[in-house]
Order: C-alpha cells, then structure tokens, then sequence
C-alpha cells in the first residue's frame, strides 16, 4: 500500500514538474514574442510608483498579452527600478522591449516621431506627434521621394526630444530597402552593394540622426540571422529543405503569394506538398522577380513571353526552388515555411476575397479557376461595342 502511495506522489510530483517547466516555457515565449499594439503609446511613470501598478496601466492600454508575466519577467530580468516620466512605447513592443525603455530609457521620450516607411510599392516618411489626449500619435505630416518637403518635417527633425524609426514591409526586396534608405535624409554613408535577398529583417528599427546606412543594414542582416536560426531550430521534421538558406527561398515566395495571416501555413502546405511529389512550384511572383530581378514592381500582369522565357527564378521552367530568395520575408513567412500545414493541397488560387482556394486535385483546382476568372469577368470594366 505504501509504495502505492508513494508510487502516485512521484508520478504526481513528475507532472508538476512537467507542467511548471512547460509553463516557464511558455512565460519566456510571451516575455520576448512582439506585443498587440498596433500603434505606438505614452506610457507615464509617476513618481514613485511600482512595477503593479505600471502593470495594470499597460494591461489597460492593451501594450502586454498578460500583466502577470510582465510582473515575473522584471522582477528576473535584473533590471534597474523604474523611472519616472513619460516614455514611448512602439507598436509591437514586446514585455521585454517596454521593461527596458521604462527602466533603462533616460529622460522621457513621448513627443514627436518620424517614420521612414520602406514599403513594397512606395516609400515615404511619416511625422507623428503624441496627442496628450488620447495618448496616441497621430500624422501632422507624410511625403515620398518626389514630393516638396513639409515645413513641419523640416522644423521637427532637429528637434532635440524627435525620435526616427525606420520600417521595413513583409515582402520588400532588397534593392527597395537600399533606395528607401538613400530617402532616410538623417542617415550617412552610403551601401556599398545591395545586400542578398531575403537577408534583410522586415521590422521597424529605431534609428540615431547620423547613423551610417551600413549600419542599419548590418543590423537588419543580423535580426533575420537570428529569426531564421530560431525557426530552424524549430522546424517541423521531414521537411524538403536541405538549409535554412533554402527555408528562407521557400519563405520569400509564401511572403509574395498571401499577406493574409491564416493562410500562410496552408499556402506553405502547398509548397512542401509540390516538392515532396516533384511537381514544379509554378509560382508567379518567382517569374515576376525573374523580369524585375527586385529592382521595383512590375506595375502589371505577366505576359505569355514572360511565363515562357526561361530566367533562374522562373519555378514554370525549373524544377525546385529558385536560387534565391524574391523578397525579404518576415517572421511569420519563416516559421510558416519551416512548420506548414499538414494539408493534401497541391494547389490554390485567388478566391476574390483576398484570399485563396485550395486544392487538391487537378479536377478540383480548375474548378476554382473557372470560379476566379467569372470573378475577374464581372469586375472587368465595361467596354463599348
């Protein structure tokens, strides 16, 4: 009887060890992953106030996915005491980012920011002031490359309490991302040579007046080393990919193919579905970046010729994946690539929606074509007879 007893305390004793570790697991994930904000606050400190209350306050604002984790994470993060001031919080902020700047960030930082936006189509600069009302920023100015200089952006840039960021699109080349920093009038230097595709980090970084565009691309190099290391690491066993290098190829094109979050792992599905059974990934962003080479957008649809011409990325002609990635793709494409779906998809197209339908047979597959191209047919504008 007594070993029975002492036989059911181990095994309960081995659980909750189990559950405790899974849990610290899990805590340390939430700590560092990026946060819900989906624009930038003032978070303000007042004198002598504490690390529960600061809490609360960013729970209420909705800055942390869960207070009790940002308690536990400073009190064994080792960090200095808080600081008292007003101090900005970005978007995406992760607990371990917001307890660093609330500790560590010196005076207090709200005021007025500029945002050098490096986007797939477009670049432009975004100046934004804190509006103590709502505690959120809002645009008093925004203009690209081509556009007359605002008075405002002219006068805040030397402002001394004006914070500069510069943000990288999911999707963006990396010939964009060097001509969007030639644009960031702050920065010096220049780039020697466009970095690799898909080397390059899509997030946004925060930047020091005078800093040297080749630093900036340093560090966007070294982020997406890290990212695409974690994710290796993690990957799903049995993949069709030999390197993480050819994670990041395979990544890129799931960027081009959806911007839609809940199907990136379907999509990623599709891809691993075709290279197990050696079909080609016959995928239209890989022969638009065979005509671009990621110098710009196409601007248009691709032509028969275009299909036709044989390029090292066009995937209707060669087998595998390309040689190269075709963007620099995020984190969620990443981890998408190296942990897809289980699904029997071999194949989607455009729904009208934004998103896509899949597949899985031929059969079914022209059915849904049939189904786009009514679509397309009804949206086409009228033209006279």
């Amino acid at each position: 009887m007594w070993k029975a007893v002492a036989s059911n305390a181990l095994t309960l004793l081995i659980v909750a060890m189990m559950v405790a570790a899974a849990a610290v697991v899990w805590a340390r994930g939430e700590w560092q992953r990026a946060g819900p904000l989906e624009q930038a606050i003032c978070v303000r400190v007042e004198s002598g106030s504490n690390m529960r209350a600061l809490a609360a306050q960013l729970d209420e604002k909705g800055a942390v996915s869960d207070p009790r984790v940002y308690r536990v994470g400073v009190r064994y993060a080792d960090l200095p005491g808080l600081k008292a001031g007003s101090f900005l919080v970005p978007e995406g902020a992760s607990m371990a980012e917001i307890a660093d700047i609330v500790t560590r960030g010196g005076a207090s930082t709200c005021g007025t920011e500029i945002v050098y936006r490096i986007g797939v189509a477009d670049i432009d600069a975004r100046v934004r002031e804190l509006d103590p009302a709502t505690e959120t920023f809002e645009v008093v100015a925004e203009f690209g490359p081509d556009d007359p200089v605002p008075a405002a952006y002219a006068e805040l840039r030397e402002a001394a309490d004006t914070r500069f960021r510069v943000s990288l699109a999911e999707g963006v080349t990396s010939w964009q991302v060097v001509e969007g920093l030639r644009f960031v009038d702050v920065l010096a230097g220049e780039v020697a040579e466009v970095p690799p595709e898909g080397t390059l980090a899509p997030d946004s970084y925060e930047i020091a007046p005078g800093t040297r565009r080749a630093e900036v691309i340093e560090l966007m190099q070294l982020s997406q080393e890290e990212i695409l290391a974690d994710a290796w690491a993690a990957r799903a066993p049995d993949l069709p990919l030999e390197s993480p290098e050819e994670a990041l190829i395979l990544a890129s094109i799931i960027e081009k193919e959806t911007g839609i979050a809940e199907e990136r792992r379907q999509v990623a599905s599709v891809f691993v579905n075709r290279l197990r059974q050696g079909m080609r990934l016959q995928t239209d962003p890989t022969v638009i970046y065979g005509v671009t080479e990621g110098r710009g957008v196409l601007g248009r649809g691709l032509r028969q010729s275009e299909l036709d011409r044989e390029t090292p990325w066009n995937t209707y002609l060669v087998a595998g994946l390309p040689p190269t990635p075709i963007a620099n793709p995020g984190r969620a494409a990443i981890e998408a690539a190296l942990d897809p779906d289980a699904t029997p998809y071999v194949f989607f197209v455009a729904d009208g929606t934004g998103g896509h339908a899949f597949a899985e047979t031929l059969a079914e597959h022209n059915a849904n074509v049939r189904a786009w191209r009514a679509i397309e047919a009804e949206r086409a504008p009228a033209t006279d007879g």
